[in-house]
C-alpha cells in the first residue's frame, strides 16, 4: 500500500518593517530569503512606505522612522513552521528582543494565514493588532484591493475607519524609496 503525502497550499500575508541600519536593503534581502525558502511562493510584494516608529505609548516621531511593506505568499508550511522562519530571517538580519516594540533592523509579522483563526504557542492568527496599523493596511491594500482581515472586515474599510488615514493621508502613508525586488 503507496502513501501519499499531500501538501495543501495556502495564501499568507507577510508585514515587514525595518528602522535600524540600511533599511531598504534589509528588506530586499529579507523579501529574497522569504521567496526562496522551501515550501514558500513569493506572490506579490508592496511598494515601500516610510512610518513614523509606534511605541507603546503610541508615535515616537524621536525614534528612526521606519520601512514598512507587505509580502502575499503562497506556502505549505503550517503556520508554526512560517512564524519560526520568519524568526530565523529576523534572526539572521540581527533581530534583538531586548524591548517590547523597540527599535528594530526588521521585523516580520505574520498577519494571515487563509483566514484561519489560531491562538496557541506564541502565534495568534489573525495578527490581533493588524486592523489597528496603517502601516500594515495601507501596503497590503495595494497588494490585494480585495483583501478582508478575518473577524475584522475587508482592509479597505479598516483602513479608511483609521484617524487620519484617509486615501494618501496620514503618517505612514508615503511611498517609500522604493519596490522589494
Amino acid at each position: 500500500m503507496s502513501v501519499l503525502k499531500r501538501h495543501i497550499v495556502v495564501p499568507a500575508v507577510v508585514a515587514m518593517g525595518s528602522n535600524l541600519g540600511d533599511r531598504e536593503a534589509t528588506l530586499l534581502a529579507a523579501t529574497r530569503e522569504l521567496a526562496g525558502a522551501e515550501g514558500v511562493e513569493l506572490t506579490a510584494v508592496s511598494s515601500l512606505h516610510e512610518t513614523v516608529a509606534l511605541k507603546p505609548d503610541g508615535p515616537d516621531e524621536a525614534a528612526p522612522a521606519y520601512l514598512n511593506a507587505v509580502a502575499l505568499i503562497r506556502t505549505k508550511l503550517t503556520p508554526q513552521e512560517l512564524l519560526a522562519l520568519l524568526h530565523r530571517i529576523e534572526a539572521d538580519h540581527g533581530r534583538e528582543r531586548t524591548e517590547h516594540w523597540g527599535d528594530r533592523t526588521l521585523d516580520l509579522d505574520l498577519i494571515d494565514v487563509a483566514g484561519i483563526r489560531h491562538d496557541a504557542g506564541g502565534l495568534t492568527l489573525p495578527h490581533p493588532r493588524a486592523a489597528e496599523r496603517e502601516f500594515v493596511l495601507r501596503p497590503w491594500l495595494e497588494v490585494d484591493p480585495d483583501a478582508v482581515l478575518r473577524g475584522h472586515g475587508r482592509v479597505d474599510e479598516l483602513l479608511a475607519g483609521l484617524p487620519g488615514a484617509g486615501p494618501g493621508a496620514g503618517p505612514g502613508s508615503q511611498p517609500g524609496a522604493g519596490e522589494p525586488r
